[in-house]
This record gives structure tokens, sequence and C-alpha cells, in this order.
């Protein structure tokens, strides 16, 4: 299982809602969760696989934007 982070304008709970069904529907998603307190609104994705456009893809179907977040460990 591979753990990604993206920056998002996701802010609130409605925004969440909104956005839940998309995510849920990935087969490849095994957890996620936006921190609407971080500044970049982080999202954070659990995939038993490498699919990241396929988050990307359903973050934007449903009409918000979203980016790999690049940060160095």
């Amino acid at each position: 299982m591979s753990e990604y982070t993206f920056k998002t304008n996701i802010n609130c709970g409605s925004c969440i809602k909104s956005v839940t069904p998309f995510l849920n529907a990935l087969d490849n998603v095994e957890m996620w969760k936006v921190d609407t307190e971080n500044p970049a609104k982080i999202l954070s994705v659990e995939l038993d696989d490498t699919n990241v456009e396929a988050v990307l893809n359903a973050v934007k179907k449903a009409g918000y934007s979203i980016e790999l977040n690049e940060t160095e460990e």
C-alpha cells in the first residue's frame, strides 16, 4: 500500500461531501482524508497500487483543483 498527498481546494465539510462519491468509487483507494485545517487543504490517500492519475481525475471530475504534493521526505 502506498500513501500519497495532494494539494487541493477542498476546504469545508460540504466540499468533502461532494467529492466523497468520486473518491469512494475508485477501486484502488483504501482510505482517504482531507486536512481542511492545513492551508494547502491536503488530501491524503492510501492506494493499493500506484495509479495516482485515477485520484487526480476523480477530484477534478468532482469540480476541485488538485496537484500531487511533491514535498521531499
